[in-house]
């Protein structure tokens, strides 16, 4: 699909705003002590600001695969964004399947909360060069 400069604009515009209001969303659901949410929340605040980025550099995403290989090929690999971000990215699409598919699988508190920093500064990395 073949977007306009305006397009591309608006959903860039609304892919951030997704993810920001995604990310607000996960103090609420910790809060109550629901760390499966807060995992699927702030999997897909960072989902939504990389798809941000990708469609603003001009890339078409259509899979959740496809949003990983896109920014780790254009972002991580050639140095525009750091390689931690390509792994909590990693961590956090794994965390979120677990959680989503694994009745089994409970999120330990502690390891949502410390990727917690880390995806509100790749978020907002990602706006810096979305808006330079």
């Amino acid at each position: 699909m073949s977007l306009t400069n305006e397009e591309r604009q608006t959903l860039v515009a609304l892919e951030l705003k997704k993810a920001s209001e995604t990310f607000e969303e996960i103090n609420i659901l910790a809060a109550a002590n629901k760390w499966s949410g807060a995992a699927n929340r702030l999997y897909y605040s960072v989902f939504h600001a990389i798809n941000a980025l990708l469609l603003h550099g001009g890339h078409s995403v259509s899979t959740h695969n496809g949003s990983h290989a896109l920014f780790n090929l254009f972002y991580i690999k050639t140095g525009i964004l750091p390689l931690e971000y390509g792994r909590l990215y990693n961590q956090l699409q794994t965390m979120r399947e677990e959680c989503d598919y694994n009745c089994v699988y409970e999120v330990e508190p502690e390891a949502l909360q410390e990727r917690i920093e880390p995806a509100r500064r790749l978020i907002e990395d990602i706006n810096k060069i979305i808006n330079s």
